[in-house]
């Protein structure tokens, strides 16, 4: 598994933690929590912004900006509700804060180690809008979003 495990003073599991980064490493984060709501987003926003047909995100309670870039710069995407951060040295997309989900979104090709069970996406934002030559992501778990 990729995450791992943080025990508290009593030995206890407290917390998951992964590590990523921008291409370039001057922009670092660390994440803890648990990873939820694991999916691809076929947005426009999300298909300029990464110059790739979709994105793929998954949420964390908890990212703390580690490296000697700090945080990323952020880009506000749709004033007052979302803002989106990539490294302005390498221009990697590292982030996402949306203003109605608790979650700090992070794009999973961020993560230094994309291959744990709970990134496998299970939901699709915006799918009408998904190139039609790659095949469709299942749906497992239905949302509002998108």
């Amino acid at each position: 598994m990729n995450a791992t495990p943080v025990l508290d003073a009593q030995g206890a599991e407290e917390a998951e933690v992964r590590t990523g980064g921008c291409l370039c490493g001057r922009i670092r984060f660390t994440t803890r929590g648990r990873a939820v709501f694991a999916h691809t987003c076929a947005c426009g926003h999300c298909q300029k912004l990464g110059g790739t047909p979709l994105m793929w995100w998954v949420g964390f309670e908890t990212v703390v900006w580690t490296g000697e870039g700090g945080e990323p710069t952020w880009y506000e995407t749709f004033e007052g509700e979302a803002k989106r951060g990539f490294c302005p040295t390498c221009g990697s997309r590292l982030a996402a804060i949306d203003s109605d989900i608790l979650e700090i979104g992070i794009n999973v090709t961020a993560l230094d180690d994309t291959c744990g069970p709970d990134l496998v996406p299970i939901h699709v934002s915006f799918r009408d809008n998904a190139v039609h030559w790659l095949p469709p992501v299942p749906e497992t778990e239905h949302s509002t979003a998108g």
